[in-house]
């Protein structure tokens, strides 16, 4: 009541709650921060990251994870690029890396594979008209939780700032991510699985 302005600027109110934690770098936040979201997750899980691989050098055992999660009755939806198309393949030139996005899909989609048939486990591409908004934006979904990574001009995933987002109500900063990542889900291509790679996988 005294101090107003100054209690304000130092405690979080409103829909500046959501914001749980930022970082400079998507990198500089704790695998275990990711470990523990994918962990405590028991609804619904979107991955809608361009590539989604780094999941399988970050959290160990990841697709036993998601096994796990989708056999408890969780959700579990991948998200990726195409990686024949167009905008993987501009994407690709500004990044110049060896390890290039179109095969960083394909190798996330070759575990996805092993993991088939599995009910509850999703997968689509983004349809080609949202491919420049996917690739310029990732949101990763966790129940109530939420990691958005704004991919700057020409800089690699892992390189951008990254927000760690906790729904408090509506028409926050979470839910107008998670309506974004849902409306790229519904126009997206379900993926069709490797028969030969998912009959190895089993």
């Amino acid at each position: 009541m005294i101090w107003p302005e100054a209690v304000s600027s130092r405690v979080k109110v409103g829909q500046d709650r959501e914001l749980v934690h930022s970082y400079p770098y998507r990198s500089a936040c704790p695998s275990t921060v990711w470990a523990k979201l994918v962990d405590d997750t028991t609804s619904d899980m979107l991955l809608a990251g361009y590539t989604n691989y780094f999941f399988w050098t970050m959290i160990p055992d990841f697709a036993g994870v998601v096994r796990k999660k989708v056999r408890g009755g969780c959700r579990v939806r991948f998200l990726l690029g195409d990686p024949n198309g167009e905008t993987t393949r501009r994407r690709e030139e500004i990044e110049g890396t060896a390890l290039t996005v179109s095969t960083r899909i394909r190798m996330s989609l070759e575990q996805l594979d092993r993991l088939a048939p599995l009910d509850g486990l999703e997968i689509r591409t983004s349809a080609p008209e949202d491919a420049a908004n996917h690739v310029g934006l990732s949101v990763f979904l966790f129940d109530s939780d939420a990691l958005v990574t704004p991919h700057l001009a020409r800089v690699i995933g892992h390189d951008s700032p990254m927000f760690h987002l906790r729904r408090h109500g509506e028409e926050g900063m979470y839910d107008r991510f998670a309506g974004h990542a849902g409306e790229l889900w519904e126009r997206g291509t379900p993926h069709t699985f490797d028969q030969a790679r998912t009959a190895v996988g089993r």
